[in-house]
């Protein structure tokens, strides 16, 4: 090897080491030899030693009912909706700042999307608009717990028992979090969890579904397994399965849940960690905010921080834009996130256009997401931190 080419691969190295990704999925524990021990069982398809492993843990520690393991959160979101009976002609309301499985699992049943804004003060759903959105052809409210940050459930519980209709917790961000103490995922019928590799407990891809309401367990776990009563006979209730009701694959394998059986060990430890470096990023960017150049992340009095996501809301897109270049060039890579989902070039046509959702506009635009994983140091952090701040102040000092 030359000099020349010596001094190239550790010029590379370098540049590679001081590279600080948006997300990198966690290896934590014994995920590589729980799936290796999977083939050693013989047992890669679901509902393995495994599968029941992790089912079970989230019920005692969560308490519900039943949680039933699928292959991804958007499957999970598909689940209730049949469970909940969404017919065309039902109505379905769904923040418009969310991703798109919140609404397009009830579109899939036939559903008409109503969306609502968010609040001004978090990116939640604005439960105070709820109520005028609310006809006789409502069927369910969709809530998207944003970053873990828990919605007001006291009035969505109210407002959705006055009017009985289903209450589904989109809780893909919000494993770990609660409201008044209480686990979210706990408050509606139905509620949906993702483990996909951005998430703070990952699989790769992996959802669950956790079912409240006894009475929809058996028609769950049927939906679960393409529509037949395969669960029922493995537990000796049958003699044989048969098909019962419409349904579709959503069972992983058991070997992607051997790994989010390791990760649901050191659960104790990932959320510290990840809770150490969304505590540093708050302190050191609280000036940032105290000069007006961002707004920090308000957590609700009633709910808890499950330490899911950093985010930042910039004054505008042209400040948003600069601080991700600046980041860029520092090889940070920072995000924004959804893009309005009623505003979107499938469901625009249908929405309202004299009913305007400004909050979720707002955070469209302003919205910036910085790194935050397991691997992430806390040097790293503060590396980042450093550089927003020195972004935030260069945009705040440019020429008017």
């Amino acid at each position: 090897m030359s000099a020349t080419t010596e001094h190239s691969t550790a010029a590379e190295t370098s540049t590679t080491a001081n590279r600080i990704p948006f997300n990198q999925p966690a290896q934590v524990g014994q995920e590589l030899a729980y799936v290796q021990d999977c083939f050693a069982r013989k047992h890669l398809s679901g509902n393995g030693i495994y599968t029941k492993r992790c089912e079970q843990f989230f019920e005692e520690r969560f308490g519900f009912p039943k949680a039933l393991l699928t292959t991804s959160c958007t499957d999970a979101l598909e689940m209730a909706a049949i469970l909940a009976n969404i017919q065309p002609g039902d109505e379905v309301i769904v923040p418009s700042y969310t991703f798109v499985s919140s609404a397009n699992a009830f579109v899939l049943r036939g559903a008409k999307i109503i969306f609502a804004d968010s609040e001004r003060q978090t990116p939640n759903i604005d439960v105070a608009q709820l109520a005028g959105l609310i006809t006789p052809r409502t069927k369910a409210v969709v809530v998207v717990h944003y970053a873990g940050m828990a919605c007001d459930m006291d009035a969505l519980v109210a407002l959705t028992n006055r009017h009985g209709i289903f209450l589904i917790e989109d809780a893909a961000h919000a494993i770990e979090a609660t409201y008044r103490g209480k686990p979210l995922g706990r408050f509606g019928q139905l509620a949906t969890f993702s483990f996909h590799e951005t998430k703070n407990l990952v699989c790769g891809e992996g959802g669950l579904l956790a079912i409240n309401d006894p009475g929809l367990i058996y028609r769950a776990e049927v939906i679960r397994e393409k529509g037949t009563d395969r669960q029922a006979f493995f537990r000796g209730e049958v003699d044989k399965y048969t098909w019962q009701d419409v349904g579709s694959s959503f069972l992983p394998a058991d070997y992607v849940a051997a790994y989010l059986w390791a990760q649901l060990e050191n659960l104790e430890n990932i959320q510290a960690k990840r809770l150490a470096i969304w505590t540093l990023y708050h302190e050191r960017l609280a000036t940032a905010e105290a000069q007006g150049w961002i707004e920090r992340p308000k957590l609700p009095d009633c709910a808890s921080n499950n330490a899911h996501m950093y985010y930042l809301i910039c004054p505008s897109i042209a400040a948003r834009t600069f601080l991700i270049e600046q980041l860029k060039q520092a090889q940070i890579q920072a995000v924004f996130h959804y893009l309005p989902l009623h505003e979107s070039p499938f469901y625009q046509p249908h929405h309202d256009p004299a009913r305007p959702l400004p909050n979720a506009l707002r955070y469209a635009d302003c919205l910036v997401r910085l790194p935050l994983f397991y691997d992430l140091s806390l040097e790293q952090a503060n590396r980042v931190a450093s550089v927003v701040l020195t972004a935030l102040e260069a945009w705040a000092a440019r020429p008017a």
